[in-house]
């Protein structure tokens, strides 16, 4: 493992192989699900990051049940911070760093399963004459194309069920922060219906911390494969087809200029094919486009592209 000169290393350097191998192992077993899902076997991309690090990239295109999708790996680190990560901690500007985590983007063919985003990661800055700075961050959300209400309590319900242990307010704190971070302003809508997102989490200490980002990871599967099984059977027509690769035009729109993930790669000299991973594999736009009044269409970004406590809603599925 990478450590510069001079560090103040705080008791957290074996912990962090620990991070390392929990992320691993999540990898597998979120890739392993996924192949019996769909069918159809991963790619497998390991790769060397020039300057300290690298990772393996888990790629699924032109599958049964995903039309493409990633499960990644890194591990990179280097010699100062990149402005996306330094920009909210311009303390830290300028020194060594490592980051590591899983991240992973699933685009689902048919248009009635929902596209999906889930992260877990470490970040740790080095220090000379202070002690290493560390957080983890994370969390999932959920973009379907046509909503459905149990869909979303479901999601949600088991993010809720994975936080409470740690205490009742992380679930509605990091709730709000989904939603917050999770929003095209240009457009004033946003991506999906949400789930928790953190960011610069240390407050429980390394353990602690490192615990609360595990219950997240591990809620994955869980949260989402039942919503899979769910919808994959359901019948859809050009007119579905086309309204999802629109959406998906939102999703690249979010990728390329807000997420924190995809500038802090790009920066940072991370690898372009694994960081664009997240992409999806046809997409359109169309100028000022409005579906009709009543449709399934526009129920989505009436009723689901709103805030809302899904945990407080009653509805058929």
């Amino acid at each position: 493992m990478y450590y510069p000169e001079n560090h103040k290393n705080t008791g957290i350097s074996l912990d962090t192989l620990q991070v390392k191998d929990y992320l691993l192992t999540l990898q597998q077993n979120i890739v392993a699900t996924l192949e019996q899902l769909d069918g159809s076997c991963f790619h497998t991309d390991s790769w060397e990051r020039p300057g300290g690090g690298g990772g393996v990239t888990r790629v699924i295109e032109g599958g049964q049940l995903f039309e493409r999708g990633g499960v990644n790996f890194s591990h990179v680190m280097g010699e100062g911070l990149p402005p996306s990560a330094s920009a909210h901690r311009p303390e830290l500007a300028g020194r060594a760093f490592e980051a590591m985590g899983v991240s992973l983007v699933l685009h689902p063919r048919n248009p009635y399963v929902p596209t999906v985003h889930m992260n877990v990661r470490l970040f740790r800055a080095f220090a000379t004459s202070q002690e290493d700075v560390f957080w983890f961050g994370g969390g999932m959300d959920l973009t379907p194309y046509y909503g459905h209400v149990s869909d979303a309590q479901h999601f949600h319900q088991t993010c809720k069920d994975a936080l409470d242990p740690f205490g009742a307010r992380y679930y509605p704190d990091f709730k709000a922060w989904c939603d917050r971070y999770f929003y095209l302003k240009h457009r004033k809508e946003p991506r999906g219906i949400g789930g928790v997102f953190f960011d610069d989490f240390n407050e429980l200490g390394f353990a602690g911390s490192f615990a609360l980002m595990q219950a997240v990871g591990n809620a994955f599967l869980p949260a989402y494969v039942p919503i899979v099984d769910r919808r994959r059977e359901l019948e859809y027509g050009a007119r579905e087809r086309d309204w999802q690769t629109y959406r998906r035009g939102r999703y690249v729109e979010f990728n390329l200029v807000f997420d924190r993930g995809t500038l802090f790669g790009l920066q940072s000299g991370g690898r372009t094919e694994s960081i664009l991973m997240s992409l999806p594999p046809v997409v359109n736009w169309r100028y000022d486009y409005h579906p009709d009044a009543g449709s399934p269409e526009s129920a989505l970004l009436s009723d689901f592209l709103c805030e809302r406590d899904w945990l407080e809603l009653t509805a058929p599925a």
